[in-house]
């Protein structure tokens, strides 16, 4: 019991410091502004992530296309790795580095919003892609660890979770994203 109990704790130390952290918060802001903006726009949000990132950009874009709190129309919104047709081709005909930079430069626009979620902020194809989107005029969120990586150059918003324990930093991702899930829902479809 005493491991569940320090597991726990572990997870609420690292969001008692996210939540004391005023310019983490305020990047939480404009992410949710900038997302808002798209959307208000008719641009889409786009997601990409690797393992568990892969998953959990799967499920804050579902949690766009889909519903969150409220009953409302569908916005556009997708994670990139679920062509699984496209990913394997690419990945065998070019390279795993530049999965998500290929479909970026066929299907980004200027104004979208690509999110990259990397516990490190070092995944290369992460890298690549944001480095395509800039290319494209689009705007570039990424959630990460805590000194952001790479990725922190190439993130015009970075959300840098103060932890190196991959974990603790997931679970804070998927925190902040259901936060932004709802804010940007509540900007668009007021009560």
């Amino acid at each position: 019991m005493d491991i569940i109990k320090n597991i726990i704790e572990q997870s609420i130390a690292v969001k008692q410091q996210v939540l004391e952290n005023e310019l983490l918060l305020q990047q939480v802001q404009q992410a949710v502004t900038a997302v808002t903006e798209a959307f208000k726009k008719g641009n889409k949000v786009l997601f990409c992530g690797n393992g568990g990132s892969a998953a959990d950009a799967q499920h804050l874009a579902a949690e766009f296309s889909g519903r969150f709190y409220k009953d409302r129309k569908a916005l556009p919104s997708e994670a990139l790795h679920t062509n699984t047709s496209y990913l394997t081709a690419v990945a065998n005909d070019y390279s795993y580095d530049v999965i998500y930079a290929r479909i970026i430069e066929g299907t980004g626009n200027a104004g979208d919003v690509l999110i990259g979620m990397s516990t490190s902020g070092n995944s290369a194809n992460i890298v690549k892609a944001f480095e395509a989107a800039r290319n494209k005029g689009m705007v570039t969120i990424g959630f990460t660890g805590t000194t952001g990586g790479t990725m922190k150059a190439w993130s015009d918003i970075l959300i840098n979770v103060p932890s190196s324990d991959t974990p603790r930093i997931q679970e804070s991702h998927i925190l902040l994203g259901h936060i932004i899930c709802q804010l940007v829902e509540e900007n668009l479809f007021p009560a």
